[in-house]
């Protein structure tokens, strides 16, 4: 158990359950805080646990997160579940770093080819 990340990328016009996955983290808990902080900005008024939701980004958000990862400002954050602090392994051939640039580049060309929307979702 624990925390499980995922990008999915939907094509226009497909079933909410149509998702090609461009992306799977394991306890990227940096990266699970960075897109907590933006769901709850797009919904204010939602008051419930960022836990199995959907978050749709744009390219904008695509942009700033890029920014954020090469700057290191991913949050801290810490959950029961979410295990130690993402960034001890940041850097390096299989660091989260890598990782997370290759999702924004796979999800810009997701968006380039195919249109549709890039999809974040988490389960804790």
């Amino acid at each position: 158990m624990g925390l499980d990340q995922y990008a999915f990328h939907r094509r226009k016009g497909d079933l909410p359950d149509a998702r090609n996955e461009i992306a799977y983290w394991r306890k990227h808990n940096r990266l699970e805080g960075w897109m907590s902080d933006l769901y709850y900005e797009k919904n204010p008024d939602d008051q419930d646990t960022f836990n199995c939701k959907e978050l749709i980004l744009t390219k904008k958000d695509l942009s700033k997160l890029e920014n954020d990862i090469t700057n290191r400002h991913l949050p801290e954050t810490s959950g029961f579940f979410f295990g130690g602090d993402s960034y001890e392994d940041y850097e390096g051939e299989h660091g989260y770093m890598q990782q997370d640039l290759e999702f924004i580049h796979n999800a810009r060309s997701s968006l380039e080819r195919f249109g549709g929307e890039i999809i974040y979702t988490s389960w804790w």
